[in-house]
Order: C-alpha cells, then structure tokens, then sequence
C-alpha cells in the first residue's frame, strides 16, 4: 500500500529482457535503503526488488505489466516517481494507493496558469472505472485530485513543488501516464454494477 507521496525521482541505467520480462536497474538516493523483497512503487507500479546495492536496485517487470502500464516505453536515462510502501501508523497525506495501475492515459495538454499548471488527459473510458470531480486519482504514482471529468476526459492542478520533485515536469503533449483510480470509487462502483443486475 503506497500513499502517491512521491520521495524521489530514479533514473533508468539498464534494461535487460528475459523471455517475455524486462529488469530494470534504477539509481537512486533511496536504493542503499531497501532490501530484497522490498516493495517499491515505480511510476505508480508496484514491483518487488530483486537486488540491489548503495545506489542502485533491480526490479522486473512481466508480460501483464508491461502490457497495461507504460513501463515498456521507459529507456536508459528515463526518470521514474519512487515511492516505498507506507508504513504502519504513518500519516496518510495523500490517498491509498495499490500500485496496481489500471491504465494509462495521455496528455492532451498543460496550461500554465501563473504559478500552477492545468494538466488535461484523454483515456479509454470504461464502465468499470468512475473519475468525480475533488476525487483522487494516481498518476505515474503522484497523489492528486480530479480538477475536472467528463468522459474520457480529466483535468488535474500541479503545485510548483510538485511539479519540481516528480517528472510531471517531463510531461508534454502525447506523454503517456500510468494512472490508478481511487481503490473506494472503484469497490463503490463494482457494488453499484452488482446492485444494478439483480
């Protein structure tokens, strides 16, 4: 369980395939921190760490992964979110997140308003999933809320310290995200579907 309270940003020095996988060895000032085992949340995907040392780790990624997120775009030198799963009894300062990405979306555009940035994104709509407006959403593993949502369509608002500590300042037009929606919207709407059919 992670929280989209991004703590650092990796940068991607090796990817090695193995049949249908890809193992990705990242640098960062929290590898020399985690052990094997260990669940760290990667753009928003939650993968285990297979090996590491002072400053760098290993983690893979499988066919179904690389399938439904946008791991397999990443190349050497591509920067990615970090996060380590929450702690027992820690403050909970964005929302609850799985890491477990439903699918990706992609930047329509971003509007600079001044000392803030409206980031638009277009997605395939699905029943399954439901976006409201003031509600959470994980993008690339960062906690934020909706702005606006109407369709296959949503707005989000990135704080300048936002903007500086994670890769949203990499984003442009055509960039593709990770996004997970909010875990209680999707159990709501799942009762909702199941309510509906009897």
């Amino acid at each position: 369980m992670f929280t989209g309270i991004i703590e650092t940003i990796g940068e991607i020095s090796r990817i090695e395939a193995e049949g249908s996988n890809l193992h990705f060895t990242i640098k960062s000032n929290i590898s020399k921190t985690l052990k094997i085992d260990q669940s760290v949340a990667h753009n928003g995907v939650c993968l285990t760490v297979i090996k590491k040392t002072n400053t760098s780790h290993v983690v893979t990624a499988i066919k179904e992964t690389l399938d439904i997120t946008t791991l397999g775009l990443l190349q050497r030198g591509s920067r990615v979110n970090l996060e380590r799963a929450m702690q027992s009894g820690a403050r909970l300062d964005g929302h609850m997140v799985q890491g477990h990405v439903d699918q990706t979306a992609t930047v329509e555009k971003i509007i600079p308003k001044g000392g803030s940035w409206d980031v638009h994104f277009t997605f395939d709509e699905t029943p399954k999933f439901t976006l409201v407006d003031k509600g959470s959403v994980c993008i690339d593993g960062t906690s934020l809320t909706v702005v606006k949502s109407k369709g296959k369509k949503f707005s989000v608002s990135i704080i300048p310290y936002t903007f500086e500590h994670t890769i949203f300042s990499t984003y442009q037009p055509g960039t593709k995200v990770n996004i997970e929606f909010d875990v209680i919207g999707k159990y709501v709407e799942r009762l909702l579907q199941q309510y509906q059919k009897k």
